[in-house]
């Protein structure tokens, strides 16, 4: 697998890019930067997406793909997300006043993207790849993903704050070759982090003990504004595992 980080932070400014990794070029997970950091070509190759949840960071630039996109594919943008997350972005988000539905568009036949609803602990076959959608402690009934193909399987879960049932099935995931999860706050701000269902370095440490061993880690959702302090803390914790995704649009092979 090919995995591109389009875009690994936890907010947005100049330099820093929200959440969305680009699977072989095709697979889509997350979409809060997927416009602004791929070329309409690139844009254009996609074919399935994954949304973990429906807060803006993740799914912003599902309205700017389907604008770029619209009447240049011949498929629609097949979204899997659970029922929470797909009413949630049509309400507030593709409602025809925030932005068009494009759901419905240029028909309800032949739309630009459709919403498919996946169950959590239930495996799917998508594009390919075995998609495994499990809970996380997030809010809006987030999914993390143990995404397999060929005998590679690789396991994204952001955003989440401390968890157990997405390290059960880790643990029980053959070939496992990469975690991505994340960090948000520095350590100070640990009631926020708790609060928000996110991580701090201090809460990380204690995660990291229920994950398989030996797996390497890809750190992400960094704050833009904390980003310095989250490196020297998160160095802190002398963890050869963790790979920081500080720089957005790169990419790593498994």
């Amino acid at each position: 697998m090919l995995i591109r980080i389009v875009g690994g932070h936890g907010g947005v400014a100049p330099g820093f890019r929200a959440t969305s990794y680009l699977v072989d070029g095709k697979l889509l997970i997350d979409a809060g930067s997927a416009a602004v950091g791929l070329l309409i070509d690139e844009q254009l190759m996609i074919e399935n997406i994954l949304i973990s949840h429906p807060h803006l960071d993740h799914i912003s630039d599902l309205a700017y793909l389907c604008d770029n996109c619209f009447g240049l594919k011949d498929l629609p943008f097949e979204v899997y997300s659970n029922q929470r997350v797909s009413q949630a972005i049509k309400k507030h988000l593709m409602n025809d006043v925030i932005w068009p539905d494009f759901s419905k568009l240029p028909n309800e036949k032949n739309p630009t993207i459709r919403f498919n609803e996946i169950m959590a602990e239930k495996k799917v076959l998508v594009g390919g790849y075995e998609i495994l959608p499990i809970r996380v402690n997030h809010p809006e009934d987030a999914f993390g993903f143990i995404i397999s193909k060929n005998k590679t399987s690789v396991l994204f879960t952001q955003d989440t704050g401390p968890t157990d049932k997405i390290w059960e099935y880790a643990h029980k995931t053959k070939n496992l070759k990469a975690i991505f999860t994340e960090v948000s706050f520095p350590n100070r701000l640990q009631k926020i982090a708790t609060d928000s269902q996110h991580h701090t370095p201090n809460s990380l440490k204690e995660e990291i003990k229920k994950m398989p061993e030996g797996v390497p880690l890809f750190i992400g959702h960094l704050k833009p504004n904390f980003q310095t302090q989250l490196y020297q803390e998160i160095d802190d914790l002398n963890c050869d595992r963790i790979t920081l995704l500080g720089a957005d649009d790169t990419s790593y092979v498994f």
